[in-house]
């Protein structure tokens, strides 16, 4: 793991406007994405993640402006995904400014990619993001996993926001990302994804147990304290979050004292 952790706040773009709902239903208008990043900018957010929720190619022009306006106020890690399907659509991003993509559904369908991805512009730009489903059925070449309420059971890799089952083990994929040079790997539990409930701990300290490389916890911030059980029970090395930094629940300011408070360490804001 890192030294030190990373606070990401992440904001989902549909029609050049963050948007902001639960598992993806209830959409409100959350503002400007530069703007909103230019806030977490000063606040001392370590990247910014900007997620084009609708991906759909005639978008795509949209999203690159954003980028490109993005790169030029910030001084801050850039990560786009979304829609991302092609080596040429990485180098689109790439040069758009951002610093890392995140390729999510497309890795799932052709594997392949994650390695051109690396070889083409190296295993830190590349973010695998896995989404996925708790499920308590049997199988035999799956993982289970032991649940806090003594049950247990296997994830399921998710794609297409959440709705198509793949039949993946989450841990088995989130690895073979790594072996085809997945730089990082964002991990979004759509167990706890809105609930505010805190992170999917269990499959986020497998997934960390399991890989080399750095994960990043996503779906679930309600509190201050799930920050801390993500990074000292889910074993995470960044913490995603979006709504309580948009509506001004918390700040990454007051984020990061809480966490130095807690001895987790983190670069102080303004730093």
């Amino acid at each position: 793991m890192g030294l030190t952790r990373r606070i990401i706040p992440c904001l989902d773009i549909k029609d050049g406007r963050v948007v902001k709902g639960t598992n993806f239903v209830g959409l409100r208008d959350a503002g400007d994405p530069v703007e909103l990043a230019s806030r977490y900018n000063q606040q001392g957010a370590d990247e910014v993640v900007f997620l084009d929720i609708t991906a759909s190619k005639e978008k795509r022009s949209m999203i690159i402006d954003v980028i490109q306006r993005a790169a030029d106020e910030l001084f801050l890690p850039l990560t786009v995904g979304g829609g991302i399907r092609t080596i040429d659509d990485i180098q689109k991003t790439l040069r758009a400014g951002a610093d890392k993509i995140s390729i999510n559904t497309s890795a799932v369908e052709n594997p392949n990619l994650i390695s051109e991805a690396a070889n083409s512009f190296g295993t830190q730009c590349i973010v695998v993001a896995v989404d996925v489903k708790r499920r308590t059925e049997d199988s035999i070449d799956k993982t289970r996993i032991p649940l806090q309420d003594g049950n247990s059971c296997w994830y399921e890799v998710v794609t297409h926001g959440g709705s198509k089952p793949t039949g993946i083990d989450a841990i088995k994929w989130a690895m073979e990302a790594e072996t085809r040079g997945a730089g990082e790997i964002l991990l979004t539990s759509m167990e706890t994804d809105g609930t505010k409930e805190g992170f999917d701990i269990p499959i986020t300290a497998a997934i960390s147990d399991n890989v080399g490389i750095p994960v990043i916890a996503s779906g679930g911030v309600g509190t201050m304290e799930h920050f801390y059980d993500g990074f000292v029970y889910g074993k995470a090395d960044a913490a995603l979050a979006a709504s309580v930094f948009h509506y001004g629940e918390m700040t990454v300011t007051q984020v990061k004292e809480y966490l130095t408070k807690k001895g987790i360490p983190i670069r102080p804001p303004g730093k």
